[in-house]
């Protein structure tokens, strides 16, 4: 079975090679003012047709997904159309000029939908099960490279190393401490360390997975994650205008500190298209860091329970390998395809139609992730110290990570 980040990059550079080699679905378009134009332009036959092909290569892309991952396909054949018509509707809704003017992209209404289907009614398991949010938005991200210029990953990135290294190392070890101070067990508080100081659900089940944690416990620092990034993704974009901040410096703050990847995109995006670039570079740098993160912990863990040691994964430089993002790898290299191979006449020919599915992937994304978010989950736990702790270390974050990068990017 290929994992997920293989397949990610398989199916990503997949679409841009069909595009490369003329199989191209035009932009639709969503713009409207009026309920005349609403019915003559965006819901017109043609460009309900132009929809349709992006739902063809979309869902024949999900299909592939599921098949290399080895789910079901039943189930999917269900899921996917679902999500794909409430992702449509958010589109046509953000593409009302009175909304474009109060700067709210379609991804805020992907996610709001997805949240009011969630909270109001109760979905199946099977349902659920059969949502691929961190597919969707890693195929997304790996369409994003042919947007971004490599120099500026080069410039960006080693900026954005530098900074999740400080970041990462000051707020896992606030938040490991402040888990010890608030008497948290060992296998709770590293969990939580990790998913609140390098990359949220992908550093937890890391983490998890190198110490043999307990799911239930996984499963809550899941849920904080999940949850908590949707209130700073809506929020910090506006903080930052409040605040004046340049689009490099938000886009560092937003990719530093927002814990999921697909909540950053999404945050990003609502600033503008520099600081989506530096907020997803940043976030990338982070995700690097997951890997080592991963074979220090498991070090860690290791050597200093002895009685559970036989139980704990043994460290190896394999470990590094295992974490590592691969799906980095598409992203950089449709970027170099495309700053260096690939001529600009061509380039422009694909450019906005790649794009435009691109945003369907993150819209999608958006929409799954709504539907599988319940806010009733924070609530469940007789243990509230977990919660504190990892608000109050999500502040800490917010604070350090906008100071770096007011220092790095400012």
């Amino acid at each position: 079975m290929i994992s997920e980040d293989w397949v990610v990059v398989i199916l990503g550079l997949a679409i841009i090679f069909l595009a490369l080699f003329g199989v191209i679905i035009p932009k639709p378009s969503f713009s409207w003012d009026s309920t005349d134009v609403l019915f003559s332009q965006v819901l017109a036959v043609e460009n309900l047709q132009i929809i349709g092909g992006q739902f063809v290569l979309v869902f024949a892309a999900a299909l592939l997904g599921a098949l290399l991952l080895g789910k079901p396909l039943k189930p999917l054949l269900f899921v996917f159309p679902f999500i794909f018509v409430w992702t449509i509707f958010a589109l046509i809704l953000a593409g009302n000029s009175s909304i474009r003017d109060y700067n709210l992209e379609a991804v805020i209404f992907s996610l709001g939908i997805g949240l009011l289907i969630s909270n109001c009614f109760k979905l199946a398991t099977w349902f659920k099960e059969a949502l691929s949010t961190e597919l969707y938005v890693k195929i997304g991200l790996v369409l994003l490279g042919t947007t971004v210029i490599f120099g500026n990953i080069i410039t960006a990135g080693a900026l954005g190393l530098i900074q999740a290294t400080v970041v990462v190392f000051a707020v896992w070890y606030f938040a490991f401490w402040l888990c010890k101070k608030l008497k948290i067990d060992q296998e709770m508080a590293l969990m939580l360390s990790s998913a609140v100081s390098i990359c949220g659900v992908s550093a937890a089940i890391a983490t998890s997975g190198a110490i043999k944690g307990d799911a239930k416990k996984l499963s809550y620092v899941v849920s904080l994650v999940l949850i908590t990034a949707i209130p700073m993704m809506i929020f910090m974009p506006y903080l930052a205008e409040w605040m004046g901040l340049s689009q490099e410096v938000t886009g560092a703050w937003l990719g530093g500190s927002i814990d999921t990847t697909g909540a950053v995109v999404a945050s990003g995006s609502l600033v503008g298209d520099k600081a989506l670039e530096i907020s997803t570079i940043v976030k990338f740098s982070q995700n690097v860091l997951l890997g080592i993160a991963a074979f220090a912990i498991s070090i860690y863990w290791t050597y200093s329970h002895s009685k559970s040691a036989a139980h704990a994964e043994k460290p190896t430089v394999k470990v590094i390998w295992e974490r590592f993002p691969k799906f980095v790898i598409g992203f950089v290299f449709a970027s170099l395809l495309f700053s260096f191979l690939i001529s600009p006449a061509q380039v422009d020919s694909v450019k906005a139609e790649l794009k435009s599915i691109q945003g369907l992937w993150f819209a999608l994304a958006f929409t799954s992730i709504g539907l599988e978010t319940n806010f009733k989950e924070l609530f469940v736990h007789n243990n509230k110290k977990p919660l504190y702790a990892f608000l109050i270390a999500q502040g800490f974050n917010i604070i350090v990570t906008l100071i770096i990068a007011l220092i790095l990017f400012g």
